[in-house]
């Protein structure tokens, strides 16, 4: 029989899981009563595997949850095998295309071993809404869609946006948010948490529990977290910086983050104290240099999902590379079987934009094999190489 948890109530603890990083929270009077209550509560997170690789802009959720957890509360992850295939339009301008079952299963194969990098698994009910959602019928997905009208949907700034444009809105992407909500009915959800453009879905799970009978789940959104362009992180923009990046590729998007993100990253994707961020916030309006607080950075957040060994050695190599012109000792690798193009290669691993990125780079001569020549032609094969891509990027091709 699994234990009961020891639930903390402890309100300073509280207090901070309830604003740091936090944007909104329906309702904050109300969830700080449970909290404080010592009730176990079921806190809910769905995440559509869209991509394989979870960066750290997604491990924001991950992170509170963890917080949850240590407090004592049930922690529910929804795998949303069946919603993937649908599609989330909560942040897009166009439509979403649909994800296929293979291209669902391939994205699963490491998430939990990536997720177990933050949450305590063994303490973690991980279900699929696969499960509940292939088996709603016509007629209770009917039912469904009587909690909502098209009035509220169109009020949504995306699909008012496309709306006014003329840009096609798929009915399915109208179904999203019912699925997301009945979701919350299934696993009886306390609290729902997600990112802020997430808002409507998650006060969709509110309508739906409310038409079930149930208690509404009380809703927590976070600050958007740009990525290494200053835009949001998102895998399509390949801006972000992935929780199973290498130690030096991690630590070298770290340090060209924008300046003014430091105090950001710190707070939604580290483990540093809030005092010790507010001394660092006074260090850089006191004129210390930038690069020096983004080597703190980039140690925090190297030592969080790889070890302080690592950091050590990732920071020592971007040192040897950028401040005395060498060759760092640590280099991404990228294993290939067939003689694929270097240029396909490279976006795969987000190490160049596109292909377009590339082919600019090889123009301006800006690509070089390391003891060699400038690589000229942008179609190159794979070989056994190493490159060195504009000022800051190195890369090892080993074709196995």
């Amino acid at each position: 029989m699994k234990c009961m948890e020891k639930i903390i109530t402890d309100e300073k603890k509280i207090d901070e899981l309830l604003t740091r990083g936090v944007e909104d929270i329906i309702v904050k009077d109300e969830l700080k009563a449970l909290l404080m209550s010592g009730k176990q509560l079921r806190i809910k997170l769905g995440v559509d595997p869209t991509g394989a690789k979870i960066h750290i802009g997604r491990a924001i959720p991950l992170r509170k949850l963890r917080e949850f957890q240590k407090l004592g509360h049930q922690v529910v992850f929804i795998v949303g095998d069946f919603t993937a295939q649908v599609g989330d339009a909560s942040d897009k301008l166009e439509k979403r295309p649909m994800l296929t079952r293979a291209q669902i299963d391939e994205n699963l194969k490491d998430y939990k071993s990536q997720i177990s990098k933050i949450l305590d698994i063994s303490k973690t009910e991980f279900v699929y809404n696969n499960d509940w959602l292939s088996k709603l019928s016509f007629g209770e997905l009917v039912q469904l869609a009587e909690c909502f009208s098209v009035q509220q949907m169109l009020a949504r700034r995306n699909f008012k946006d496309r709306y006014d444009a003329g840009t096609e809105i798929s009915l399915r992407e109208f179904l999203y948010p019912m699925m997301q909500g009945y979701d919350s009915v299934a696993v009886k959800a306390d609290v729902e948490i997600g990112g802020f453009d997430q808002l409507f879905n998650l006060k969709a799970g509110r309508v739906v529990q409310e038409y079930y009978g149930m208690p509404k789940q009380q809703v927590m959104t976070f600050q958007m977290l740009e990525g290494t362009d200053g835009r949001k992180m998102s895998t399509s923009w390949g801006n972000i910086i992935s929780i199973v990046d290498d130690p030096y590729t991690m630590f070298g998007k770290v340090m060209a983050l924008h300046d003014d993100l430091i105090v950001k990253y710190f707070t939604l994707c580290t483990d540093v104290s809030l005092e010790d961020i507010q001394a660092i916030e006074i260090e850089l309006s006191q004129g210390v240099n930038p690069r020096d607080i983004k080597m703190k950075l980039g140690s925090e957040l190297v030592t969080l999902y790889h070890t302080e060994k690592d950091a050590t050695l990732a920071k020592n190599s971007w040192i040897e590379t950028f401040q005395k012109g060498g060759v760092p000792d640590v280099i991404p690798e990228i294993h290939t079987t067939n003689e694929k193009e270097v240029a396909e290669l490279l976006v795969e691993q987000g190490l160049v934009e596109s292909k377009t990125d590339w082919r600019r780079l090889v123009d301006a001569k800006a690509v070089t094999v390391i003891d060699g020549e400038v690589v000229s032609d942008p179609k190159i094969k794979a070989s056994n190489v190493t490159l060195k891509i504009g000022k800051k990027r190195f890369v090892k091709i080993l074709v196995d």
